[in-house]
C-alpha cells in the first residue's frame, strides 16, 4: 500500500507504473566496461540506421542506469567520441603474485564478500536485505566525504542533470528494508542522485533519510520485469545475462525473458559476443578498458543492427 503523503514526493516510481506501449529499451548492469560496451552498441546501432534511444520507456540498472540517463542527454556517436577521446587512465603498476594487477583487486575482493553473502541467502528478499545491511556497515565505516566525491564523479559523466521528458527508470534497493525502488522524473530525487543510487554496490548511498544499494540486486543486473507490458523489448546485457544467484531462483535474464515473451512481448536480447569476454569480470571496472569495450560494442551494434531494424520498426 502507498502510504506516502500526498504534499510528499513518492521516491519509488514502482506502485505508479503502467508498463503499456510500443517500445522498451533494457540497459543492464556491467561495471565501467559494461558502460562502454553499452554506449558503443548504441552508437552502433545509430550509425547503421537505428535510434532505439526514442523507446517508450528505457530500464536502466547500475552501469546501465548510467548509460540511460547519457543518452537522455547526448547522442551515442558523442557519447562513444568521449569515450574513445578521453585521456587513457594510469595504468597500476602489477602486483608481484597476481599479473592481473592492482585495478582487478577491488573488483575481485567484492565479488568475494558478496558472493558469501548470496551464499547465506534464503531467498531474493533475504539476500536484498543482507546487501544492504552489509553497504550501511560500510558506508558507516567509510570517510565522510565518500559519497559527496562519488556523487560528483557519477554528475560529472551525465551531459545533462535534469530528468528527460520521457520516461527513464532507474533501478535501486532500499537499504534498510531490501524493498526493491525504481526512481523516475516524479520521484523528487536528483537524476545525479538516482544514478549514484543505481551504481553503490559496495557502500549505501544516502538521499533524505533513505539508504540505497544498487539496482542489480533488486532482481537481476537488467531489470527486464519492469518492461512488462510493451510490445516491443531490446535487452542489452554486458554480463551476457548470467546471474550470481541460485538458479531455482529465477532471476537469470533468461527467465525475465520468458516471462516477458509469456506477457505478450516480442524480446530481443544483445550481450558481448565471446572475443569481448576478457573485458568483463574481474576487469569490469577497469577504466583502462573503456576504450577497447567501446569499440566493441560498437562493431557488435553495426553488426545486429539489420535484425534489430526488422524487429524494432
Amino acid at each position: 500500500m502507498n502510504t506516502t503523503p500526498a504534499s510528499q514526493p513518492q521516491i519509488d516510481a514502482t506502485p505508479r507504473l503502467t508498463a503499456a506501449g510500443e517500445h522498451a529499451l533494457v540497459l543492464g548492469g556491467g561495471g565501467s566496461t559494461g558502460n562502454a560496451w553499452l554506449i558503443g552498441v548504441l552508437a552502433g546501432l545509430y550509425d547503421a540506421g537505428l535510434d532505439v534511444t526514442t523507446a517508450d520507456v528505457t530500464v536502466g540498472t547500475s552501469a546501465g542506469s548510467t548509460a540511460a540517463a547519457q543518452i537522455a542527454g547526448a547522442s551515442p556517436p558523442d557519447l562513444l567520441a568521449a569515450i574513445l577521446d578521453a585521456p587513457p587512465p594510469p595504468r597500476p603498476p602489477s602486483h608481484a603474485h597476481d599479473r592481473r594487477g592492482a585495478a582487478v583487486r577491488p573488483t575481485l575482493d567484492h565479488l568475494e564478500r558478496t558472493r558469501r553473502i548470496i551464499a547465506s541467502a534464503e531467498d531474493p528478499a533475504d539476500l536484498r536485505r543482507r546487501m544492504g545491511a552489509a553497504a550501511i556497515e560500510r558506508a558507516a565505516a567509510s570517510d565522510r566525504s565518500t559519497q559527496s566525491r562519488w556523487r560528483a564523479t557519477v554528475a560529472a559523466r551525465l551531459p545533462s542533470q535534469q530528468w528527460p521528458q520521457r520516461t527513464v527508470l532507474i533501478t535501486a534497493v532500499d537499504a534498510r528494508t531490501g524493498e526493491p525502488v525504481v526512481f523516475d522524473r516524479e520521484s523528487g530525487v536528483d537524476l545525479a542522485d538516482a544514478v549514484a543510487a543505481s551504481c553503490s554496490s559496495g557502500s549505501a548511498y544516502t538521499i533524505g533519510k533513505a539508504q540505497y544499494i544498487d539496482g542489480g540486486y533488486r532482481t537481476n543486473a537488467e531489470n527486464a520485469d519492469l518492461a512488462a507490458g510493451y510490445a516491443r523489448v531490446l535487452v542489452l546485457s554486458p554480463f551476457g545475462g548470467r546471474t550470481r544467484t541460485p538458479p531455482d531462483w529465477g532471476l537469470d535474464l533468461a527467465s525475465q525473458v520468458a516471462a516477458l515473451r509469456t506477457g505478450g512481448s516480442r524480446v530481443e536480447t544483445v550481450v558481448p559476443d565471446s572475443s569481448a569476454a576478457h573485458l568483463f569480470g574481474a576487469r569490469a571496472m577497469d577504466g583502462s578498458l573503456r576504450p577497447d569495450a567501446a569499440q566493441a560494442g560498437h562493431e557488435h551494434g553495426r553488426a545486429v543492427a539489420e535484425h534489430l531494424t526488422a524487429f524494432w520498426r
